[in-house]
């Protein structure tokens, strides 16, 4: 009687030990397989970080990544927008979406042009408001905005100059280059505020808006 109670306390005992040991191994792949999904997502973030949110140790360096990202963000709307909706105005006052986006490149390029670079500035057609002449402009005076940035260096940047076309209107007679770059860019924000209106009032989603 008591060797058969005995072996029944062992087999128990021997169950409820095998049934640790599997609940250990469920813990510790659960585990596993919890910090391999939580570091997967940030080994894919990492890859999907664009160049202009990179760290910087100069001036030229910032202000071409603040440019690019200028860039980057109207450029994404830009393309969001249908080819029919380039003619879209909220109202009939307003220019349309494709005049709202020849707007940053004609700015740009005028301003540019004014500061002096020696490097060639692109041509533009001034009147188009097409999607693919928008876009080109866009395209063809960011890439002439960063080639400037570029050959004027730190120096160059820091440097005053007599304030181009209608800047010395607000800013007075003379800034430095690095003002008047980023008056650029904060008119290419103001612009870009103004086209995320007419994108959503189309029922489209500006691409830097969009969750992942």
């Amino acid at each position: 009687m008591r060797l058969a109670c005995s072996r029944k306390f062992l087999s128990a005992a021997k169950a409820r030990l095998n049934n640790m040991n599997a609940r250990k191994v469920l813990l510790a792949f659960s585990l596993f397989a919890s910090l391999m999904s939580a570091q997967t997502p940030a080994k894919q973030e990492e890859k999907k970080v664009p160049a202009f949110m990179g760290p910087c140790s100069n001036l030229v360096c910032e202000f071409e990544k603040d440019w690019s990202r200028n860039n980057v963000l109207i450029y994404g709307l830009a393309n969001a927008m249908p080819e029919e909706k380039y003619s879209y105005k909220p109202t009939p006052a307003q220019q349309s979406f494709g005049e709202r986006v020849l707007h940053v490149a004609q700015v740009n390029l005028m301003l540019l042009q004014a500061l002096g670079a020696k490097t060639p500035a692109p041509s533009i057609d001034m009147k188009a408001t097409s999607k693919a002449a928008s876009m080109a402009a866009l395209q063809s005076v960011g890439e002439y905005g960063a080639a400037v940035i570029k050959e004027f260096g730190e120096q160059g940047l820091l440097a005053r100059i007599d304030s181009p076309g209608p800047l010395g209107w607000f800013m007075g007679p003379q800034i430095s280059r690095q003002r008047a770059l980023y008056f650029l860019m904060t008119h290419s924000q103001d612009t870009y505020g103004q086209l995320v209106v007419y994108a959503r009032l189309n029922g489209i989603t500006p691409p830097a808006s969009r969750q992942p």
